[in-house]
């Protein structure tokens, strides 16, 4: 990435508008940020100049602050931000991820990459730890055994070479006053319940934080089925109770709300729509040879009982859930384009929406890392909620005299 191209991203500028706030054309901005042309260094300042306004914009103390970890695209700091909180770090080792994540939020410091080459020294302190952790297995053995075997065992051995473990040590390091945690709903049954017994003993018992966690369908939020556990802890009691989350009725959404309406109402975006009525671009069709294909594979399965196949989607359709795998072929959100033609896939924009991003969501990359950045990513709306039942929480914590307490602000 050119110095101009990460710049860019910081200012918030989309090529457009760096071409109208620079006073260059469009050509000139795409060779500045392929690095094909060099700026002259006045843009450059301009740029930098720009940086600063915007993260001077924001004056007012946060509510809290937090870490944000595998942080993927921000879906969780959109979130945390919404309620009040202020993101003092980001770890995210995927490339195309950061690209979108610096487009949207024009932090004046770096992403850090893996998480694993980051000591726990090097983050800042922090109210809230934020953290959509892959889950890897766990290898759980008895103790008498590892011993035997002179191998380490409990807090190290259970959780070392996972993930999970960087999570730990931060935790432990840092002594936050709450975290937020999300993974997918299998991990409570994952190895017979073993995995996650080992995730709670060592929130709890070891690290001595409270757990509460709760299974929540997105599709109260956004028309997509979509499960997945959410762990939120605190260093003390607090009285945070499930009880006060308000989900929407399940459902009240549905695909018409987030599909390109085509008729003219939003304006054509980049190569997701076309022409004055904002049409749907024709490359976002199944081939003939695709579609029969899906067609044929989903007959064979049912034929043999199983329930393997596409998911085909119309206005009033409430979608199967979005995965990183979306860019092979579509096959789990399909869009229905009546029956003389082949279905299509969802616009990158599309699968935005129906991850609750709002519209003014940057998406820099190619398709097939925006598909890949949206299946993997939280639905924002979920999260949100989430975040608003904690606020009160953290703040019990953070400033249990009603005194704002001195915080160290990376």
């Amino acid at each position: 990435m050119t110095e101009f191209d990460e710049l860019l991203m910081k200012a918030g500028y989309t090529v457009s508008e760096a071409a109208t706030a620079l006073g260059y054309s469009e050509g000139h901005i795409y060779r500045f940020k392929r690095g094909e042309d060099a700026p002259r260094e006045s843009v450059l300042e301009l740029l930098r100049m720009k940086v600063a306004a915007r993260a001077a914009e924001s004056t007012t103390p946060p509510s809290f602050t937090f870490v944000d970890l595998f942080a993927g695209i921000g879906g969780l700091r959109k979130a945390m931000e919404a309620t009040g909180g202020r993101c003092v770090f980001t770890s995210e080792w995927d490339r195309f991820a950061q690209q979108t994540y610096l487009a949207n939020f024009p932090d004046n410091r770096p992403i850090a990459g893996d998480i694993r080459d980051v000591g726990a020294g090097d983050i800042p302190d922090h109210d809230v730890l934020v953290a959509g952790f892959p889950c890897q297995p766990f290898s759980i053995a008895g103790v008498s055994k590892k011993n035997a075997l002179g191998r380490l065992h409990g807090f190290l051995d259970e959780t070392q070479g996972t993930l999970f473990f960087d999570v730990l040590r931060i935790l432990t390091a840092h002594r936050p006053a709450a975290f937020l945690l999300e993974n997918v709903k299998n991990l409570k049954s994952h190895d017979k319940g073993k995995t996650f017994d080992v995730i709670q003993r060592k929130l709890t018992s070891e690290l001595g934080y409270t757990l509460h966690t709760m299974i929540i369908d997105a599709a109260h939020f956004v028309p997509q089925h979509r499960e997945r556990i959410v762990m939120v802890g605190f260093r003390e009691h607090t009285g945070f109770s499930w009880d006060d989350l308000q989900l929407p009725i399940r459902g009240h959404r549905r695909m018409q709300d987030i599909l390109h309406p085509e008729d003219g109402s939003e304006a054509p975006e980049g190569h997701f729509t076309v022409g004055a009525e904002a049409k749907v671009n024709d490359k976002y069709a199944l081939s003939d040879k695709l579609w029969d294909y899906l067609q044929g594979y989903a007959a064979k399965h049912k034929a043999k009982g199983n329930g393997f196949g596409f998911g085909l989607v119309e206005g009033d359709s409430i979608a199967r859930t979005l995965s990183a795998r979306y860019y092979k072929d579509g096959s789990e959100i399909l869009v229905s384009r009546g029956a003389r033609k082949t279905p299509r896939r969802l616009t990158p924009r599309e699968c935005a929406r129906l991850m609750g991003y709002s519209e003014d969501f940057r998406i820099p990359v190619s398709d097939t890392q925006a598909y890949k950045q949206f299946g993997n990513s939280v639905a924002v709306p979920v999260f949100a909620e989430v975040a608003r039942l904690m606020q009160p929480h953290v703040e019990q914590l953070v400033r249990p005299s009603g005194k704002e307490t001195v915080r160290k602000v990376g």
